[in-house]
C-alpha cells in the first residue's frame, strides 16, 4: 500500500478511497425484503377473512349455483 505524506494544508482536501454505506443492489434487496415481509404480514392478518369468504362461497354452490343467489 502506498503511503501519502499529509501536511496540515491539504488535510481537509483528502478524499476517502473506501466507500461506506450500501450499494444500490444491497439497498434494492433490503427494500424487497421489507416489502415482502409487509405483504406476508398483511396476508397472514387477512387469512381468516379469506377462509371465511371461501367457505361461504362453497356453501352457496360456487359457480354451480347459477342464478339462485343474486
Amino acid at each position: 500500500m502506498r503511503q501519502q505524506k499529509v501536511t496540515v494544508m491539504d488535510m481537509g482536501n483528502r478524499r476517502r478511497t473506501t466507500r461506506s454505506g450500501l450499494t444500490g443492489r444491497q439497498l434494492l434487496v433490503a427494500q424487497a425484503a421489507v416489502v415482502g415481509s409487509l405483504v406476508a404480514a398483511l396476508f397472514v392478518r387477512e387469512l381468516p377473512g379469506i377462509l371465511r369468504e371461501v367457505r361461504i362461497y362453497r356453501m352457496t354452490g360456487g359457480l354451480r349455483a347459477g342464478h339462485r343467489y343474486p
